[in-house]
C-alpha cells in the first residue's frame, strides 16, 4: 500500500504525460489511507506497538508535509504587484537613460543592469512555481525511493 501511494504521488506531482492538465489539489490523498490502515493494525506486544505507534507518526508527518505543499501550490506573488514593479524598474531606467550622457558605457552598463534586474525577476517567478518551469523540484528522490520499496 506505501508503494502504490508513493506511486500515485510521483505521478500526481511529476505526470509522465505533460499533455495533461491535472491540478493538484488536498483531496484525499494515499497516505489517509495508509494511516487509517495503520490504525486499524492491533499489535499483540510491545515492540508492535511502538513500531505501530512510529509509523502513525511518520505517516502523519508526511500528510503534514503534503499539506504544506498543497498551500505552497500556489503563486505567493501577487500580479498587481509585479507590474508595479515592473512600471517603477522601467521608470528608474528610463530616467537613468535621459540624464546620463550618450556614450558606450552607459549604454552597456545600462544594459547589464537592466539584464540583471530582469534575471532577477524570473528566478523570483521560476522559483516561485516548483513543479513547472525550467527550475523544478527533482522527482529523482521519490523515484528512488519507490525503487527501494520494490525491492
Amino acid at each position: 500500500m506505501l508503494q502504490r501511494s508513493v506511486a500515485a504521488s510521483i505521478e500526481r506531482f511529476w505526470p509522465t504525460n505533460r499533455d495533461r492538465a491535472e491540478t493538484v489539489g488536498p483531496r484525499a490523498s494515499p497516505v489517509e489511507a495508509l494511516y487509517d490502515k495503520i490504525q486499524e493494525l492491533s499489535p499483540q506486544t510491545e515492540a508492535q506497538r511502538s513500531l505501530r505507534s512510529q509509523a502513525l507518526t511518520t505517516a502523519l508527518d508526511l500528510g503534514r508535509m503534503l499539506m504544506l505543499l498543497f498551500e505552497q501550490l500556489g503563486s505567493s506573488i501577487p500580479v498587481p504587484f509585479l507590474v508595479v514593479l515592473v512600471f517603477w524598474l522601467c521608470i528608474i531606467f528610463a530616467s537613468f537613460g535621459l540624464f546620463a550622457p550618450r556614450n558606450a558605457t552607459v549604454i552597456a552598463v545600462l544594459f547589464v543592469c537592466a539584464l540583471s534586474v530582469s534575471g532577477a525577476i524570473f528566478l523570483i517567478l521560476e522559483l516561485d512555481r516548483s513543479f513547472e518551469g525550467l527550475l523544478q523540484v527533482s522527482s529523482a528522490p521519490m523515484r528512488a525511493a519507490l525503487a527501494q520499496l520494490g525491492q
